[in-house]
C-alpha cells in the first residue's frame, strides 16, 4: 500500500492505494465518480477518458500511482444539469448523445481540445476525437457538436 495525493475536479484527496490499482478503479470505487466508464479495459474505446494535467488519457491504462500529485478532471468536473458546459450543451442540441455510455469520454476529449485550441479545424476535431469510439451515432453529430461548441467560444 502507498499514500497518494491528487486533485480531482478541483478537490484534493489523500488516499492509501495498492500500487497496482488502476486510476479508473480509484475514481469509480473510492471516490464514487461513476461518470468515467470502463468499456474495454484495454485503452481502445475511450469511454474511460479523463484529463490528467491537461492531457486526455485512458484511465483504464493508468496506474493510480502514476497520477500521484496530478490534477484530474472527470465528467463530474465539467458541468452539471443546472450549468452544463458548452460542449455538453452542443451534444444535446445536435443529438450527439445516444446511449450515453461513450459520452463522458467524448465530452472530455472535446473539452480538452477546445481548451487548447478554441477554433480547431474539422481535421483537428477528428484527430482529437479519434480515441473515442461510439457504436450509436456514426460520429457526424459528435463532430458537429464539437464544431458548434468551438463557435460558441465559451470553453
Amino acid at each position: 500500500m502507498m499514500d497518494m495525493k491528487l486533485v480531482v475536479n478541483n478537490k484534493p484527496y489523500t488516499l492509501n492505494i495498492d500500487p497496482k490499482e488502476r486510476l479508473i478503479d480509484v475514481l469509480r470505487n473510492r471516490l464514487g465518480l461513476m461518470g468515467t466508464k470502463e468499456g474495454c479495459g484495454e485503452g481502445e474505446c475511450g469511454a474511460c477518458t479523463v484529463i490528467i494535467d491537461g492531457k486526455t488519457v485512458n484511465s483504464c491504462l493508468v496506474l493510480a500511482a502514476q497520477a500521484n500529485g496530478s490534477e484530474i478532471t472527470t465528467i463530474e468536473g465539467v458541468g452539471n444539469r443546472h450549468k452544463p458546459h458548452t460542449v455538453q450543451k452542443a451534444f444535446v442540441e445536435v443529438g450527439a448523445v445516444q446511449c450515453g455510455f461513450c459520452t463522458p469520454g467524448m465530452v472530455l476529449s472535446a473539452k480538452n481540445l477546445l481548451d487548447k485550441n478554441s477554433q480547431p479545424s474539422d481535421d483537428e476535431i477528428s484527430v482529437a476525437m479519434s480515441g473515442n469510439l461510439c457504436r450509436c451515432t456514426g460520429y457526424d453529430k459528435i463532430l458537429r457538436a464539437v464544431k458548434i461548441a468551438s463557435q460558441e467560444g465559451k470553453q
